[in-house]
């Protein structure tokens, strides 16, 4: 006889997972604003500003296969723990050097090194715990709901943080510390491992570092898609350095360009609310290759929109593509993973995927200054057209099942 699975809203340990990891994701959307804005109000260096955030996104391509392996070899549940609270240690220390005015730019550039380390530990952690707290059937929507969560994060945390910073310099690290106390209560409060039984296994450091990437290549429908993922992620870092050129070359104030952006989230949380429904309808192929071509058309409009809200609504349809892609990519990575490499292998697709934003950044800002904006835009619409070429052609990509198939 079959039992019938309780929806997601009666999970009580996915609702204390993904609250808990919605609140910190808040206090660290707060504090990537408060960041560059400190260390401008410290040193007065836009240049120390740019090195701030490149030392944050660094763990994002550094640490990812050591992460997924030390998910995989220790509790995750610990792992979380543990990162929250070395988290909001380390967030504390700057709202204490700030409280007694002794805060030095080494200090704020380790803060946020090691907090870029902390959090690819906990999120590779997290997304590894998925499986284990929800049932099969409702992976996709479990997706889609994370999906909101870090969409509508980065929607209100990053206008947030520019909010605290008034009231204070240490108001937003403070905020941040206290999330991660707020994550860390929720932990203590699962009851659910996050892990699958296994017993303790010798390997040598290497190849167990290197398992995740391993299978992951021999993929080949994760192994494309991580890939496509890259060269999307890439451009779309670019595009974003291009689209505040764009508006400002067009009279917008910083407040319009805030708003363009805030328009374009809210095109984010919209996809990812409808994802599970779109998914259900479409194949896991028809999802990748029109994905890509819906981006191969909107980018090219860039060049014939000139008002910044305009703009903002055709980069909104963009970020509504977005997590489309995710949930329904993501969903099916987990379900075909063995749990005993589940970190590694997000390791290592973290470290493909993610390791391209800061490349895009640099390629953004070195085709600005060779080429100039219009002629940017040409190249990155070049460039995604070429990648739904590759996504529309590819073989592994044509066979894709359903996720429901899986």
């Amino acid at each position: 006889m079959s039992t019938q699975v309780p929806p997601l809203r009666r999970n009580r340990d996915f609702l204390l997972l993904w609250t808990g990891s919605a609140v910190s994701g808040l206090g660290t959307n707060a504090t990537s604003v408060a960041y560059p804005l400190l260390v401008l109000a410290v040193t007065g260096s836009p240049v120390d500003a740019g090195v701030s955030g490149f030392l944050a996104l660094l763990p994002q391509l550094l640490f990812q296969l050591p992460a997924g392996a030390l998910v995989d070899r220790w509790n995750r549940k610990r792992v979380m723990i543990w990162c929250d609270i070395l988290r909001a240690l380390a967030i504390g220390t700057i709202v204490l050097a700030l409280a007694f005015d002794v805060v030095h730019l080494a200090h704020i550039l380790l803060v946020g090194f090691a907090e870029g380390v902390l959090s690819v530990c906990f999120r590779i952690a997290a997304a590894a715990a998925v499986p284990n707290v929800v049932h099969p059937s409702q992976l996709a929507v479990a997706m889609s709901r994370n999906e909101t969560r870090v969409r509508g994060a980065a929607m209100l945390g990053q206008p947030l943080g520019g909010f605290l910073f008034g009231l204070g310099r240490a108001v937003p690290f403070l905020f941040d510390a206290l999330s991660y106390a707020v994550s860390l209560v929720t932990l203590l409060f699962i009851r659910r491992d996050f892990q699958v039984n296994r017993a303790p296994v010798r390997r040598r450091s290497r190849t167990e570092l290197f398992q995740g990437a391993v299978w992951l290549w021999h993929q080949p429908f994760l192994r494309t898609t991580t890939l496509l993922v890259a060269g999307s992620n890439l451009l779309f870092q670019a595009l974003f350095l291009v689209v505040i050129v764009l508006a400002t070359d067009y009279g917008a104030s910083p407040s319009a360009i805030g708003v363009m952006f805030g328009v374009a989230a809210v095109g984010g949380v919209v996809g990812s609310l409808l994802a599970p429904a779109i998914e259900r309808r479409l194949s896991m192929r028809v999802v990748v290759v029109a994905a890509n071509w819906a981006w191969a058309v909107l980018v090219p409009l860039i060049l014939l929109v000139r008002d910044p809200y305009l703009v903002g609504a055709v980069y909104a349809l963009m970020t509504f593509v977005g997590p489309v892609w995710n949930v329904a990519i993501s969903a099916y990575q987990l379900v075909i993973t063995p749990d005993e490499i589940q970190g590694r292998v997000l390791g290592a697709v973290g470290m493909i995927a993610l390791g391209a934003v800061p490349l895009g950044s640099l390629v953004g800002g070195l085709l600005l200054g060779r080429i100039g904006t219009l002629p940017t835009v040409a190249v990155l619409a070049g460039w995604m057209l070429l990648l739904a070429v590759v996504a529309t052609v590819n073989p592994s990509v044509r066979r894709a099942p359903r996720l429901a198939q899986v």
